[in-house]
């Protein structure tokens, strides 16, 4: 079952960049951007997790705090966080289990080779922890623009 807006957001607990442990329970009460990418240091994630860190200070302004998801390990995620100064949590979903409740660990296919791995794609979750907005298979440019659009509109 694909997820949907207004779902209740599906629950999660994990590690993240800068010591810090992301979970849906902590957020409760406040709105905020889960976005999965698919791999630390890569030309596309890397741009825009720097876009969204540039937009941090526009978000922050209307409450919106944003969270970085993808299967990588800590030690790049943290390496990831530091090169480029990156200051919202980059968390690990080693297991996919995350990626899986939110519908994003799908079938890929790249030279001809199908394969597993994570969409890119954005969800904003409301104060009450519902899914307010849905962006699937994200195109990088221009993203962050949209998510404070979106994220202005909540209210």
């Amino acid at each position: 079952m694909a997820l949907a807006e207004g779902d209740r957001a599906p629950d999660f607990t994990m590690p993240a960049s800068g010591g810090r442990t992301v979970s849906l329970k902590a957020m409760k009460g406040r709105p905020f951007l889960l976005y999965f990418y698919p791999k630390a240091d890569t030309p596309g994630c890397t741009r825009e997790a720097c876009a969204f860190q540039e937009a941090l200070p526009q978000l922050g302004k209307i409450g919106i705090e944003v969270i970085g998801v993808s299967k990588d390990k800590m030690k790049p995620i943290e390496g990831f966080a530091e090169k480029y100064g990156l200051k919202f949590p980059l968390a690990s979903d080693e297991d996919v289990s995350v990626a899986k409740a939110y519908g994003v660990w799908v079938e890929k296919l790249r030279y001809g080779r199908k394969y597993m791995g994570v969409e890119r794609a954005s969800f904003l979750i409301d104060k009450h922890g519902k899914v307010a907005k849905i962006w699937p298979k994200v195109k990088v440019e221009g993203h962050a623009a949209e998510v404070l659009a979106a994220a202005k509109a909540l209210g």
